[in-house]
């Protein structure tokens, strides 16, 4: 077995002071004394969540230009469960953190671990709702209106909010059939999945593997409908001008995105799971965190790479600059108030064509000549 610079040189100073340490002693010593990093690296990450999707929350929470009814209520979903990685998951993991010295489960450790999981099932369930709601949107727009009515919309947002509970409410009780610890390596409460193989393996095949399926199926789908419709407009245009790429620019970085930062924490599950054994410390942090990352780059990914997002948020900054100063806007050029909110009521009055199967997420500007050609 190898063992790091920094264990060995640990092992050699408390020989030479004379301390009777075992190895599992030792590398817990390391931990504990890498605690305060890790404390500042997931503060940082979850002040990231609470300011992107604070700022998502108040552009989508209006309508925005391009974007169905349907589309805004799976965002704010997904940022609903975002937050709640930063408002939720980490305050609790971190006054575990805090006040427990030993690894020994208890049942508050029980219920962290509990809402862990259900979050970032919830989090994987959007994801998977917002693929399917663009599939439909795209490749079947005319019946968009009667496939994704105002209740089935309900249904899939509540199915991704109350069916992870219902599959995850044996890590909640103690001395059931799975058990759970704190691990001073990641800093959370994390389920013992060597302790309960079938119930992990079924974990992971209920929540990740199908949400992957739903995902890259989707998302390869529209991809290569938009490359095709691409390629058919550029052979079309006799000037032969290139067109950008958007099916590369915003759909690429979504699975990309995806895959890199709930890969790591699904192959970390199945391996503690069938071997039993830890990962190094690192390693294990790094994968337990990755997801909460997930719910930082979602902003990006989903929202700020849209042109109508960018430009509703400068409209929200402009009106609330007027606002705040309006001496600032008569020397940017811009006119009164009342100007503003002229131009807010126009735009929003764009809702009138957002019921449209066209509107389609982050995807609104990204195919609309594969719908009109579907339409």
């Amino acid at each position: 077995m190898l063992t790091s610079p920094n264990l060995t040189l640990s092992w050699e100073i408390a020989s030479t002071i004379g301390l009777n340490l075992s190895s599992a002693e030792l590398q817990r010593h390391m931990e504990l004394s890498h605690r305060p990093m890790k404390i500042c690296i997931i503060s940082v990450l979850g002040a990231l969540i609470i300011l992107g999707n604070v700022a998502v929350i108040l552009v989508i929470a209006s309508s925005v230009s391009g974007w169905s009814r349907n589309t805004r209520y799976f965002l704010i979903s997904l940022t609903g469960a975002d937050a709640a990685l930063a408002l939720v998951v980490m305050p609790l993991n971190l006054y575990v953190s805090l006040v427990k010295d030993r690894e020994d489960p208890d049942p508050y450790c029980h219920a962290v671990a509990f809402f862990n999981s259900t979050v970032y099932a919830t989090c994987i369930y959007s994801l998977a709702t917002i693929s399917l709601e663009r599939y439909i949107a795209v490749f079947y727009p005319l019946k968009y209106t009667t496939v994704m009515t105002k209740n089935k919309t309900r249904v899939l947002i509540a199915f991704a909010w109350f069916f992870p509970p219902v599959v995850l409410v044996p890590i909640s009780i103690p001395d059931g059939i799975i058990k759970v610890y704190f691990s001073s390596a990641s800093l959370v409460c994390n389920p013992v999945y060597s302790t309960n193989v079938a119930y992990s393996l079924t974990l992971t095949c209920l929540i990740f593997f199908p949400c992957s399926i739903v995902m890259t199926f989707a998302n390869c789908r529209l991809w290569v409908a938009a490359r095709r419709q691409r390629h058919k407009l550029k052979n079309r245009d006799l000037r032969g001008r290139s067109r950008p790429d958007s099916a590369s620019r915003v759909l690429v970085p979504v699975m990309i995105v995806y895959y890199t930062c709930w890969t790591p924490c699904m192959m970390t599950i199945l391996y503690t799971a069938i071997s039993g054994t830890a990962v190094p410390e690192w390693l294990e942090f790094v994968a337990v965190w990755l997801p909460s990352a997930n719910g930082f780059l979602n902003c990006i990914v989903y929202f700020w790479i849209n042109h109508s997002f960018r430009r509703k948020f400068c409209l929200m900054g402009h009106r609330l600059c007027l606002q705040l100063c309006p001496a600032v806007g008569k020397v940017g050029g811009y006119r009164a108030p009342g100007g503003v909110s002229v131009v807010g009521s126009a735009w929003d009055n764009n809702n009138s064509l957002q019921e449209r199967s066209c509107s389609v997420s982050s995807n609104c500007t990204l195919l609309p000549q594969v719908v009109e050609s579907c339409i």
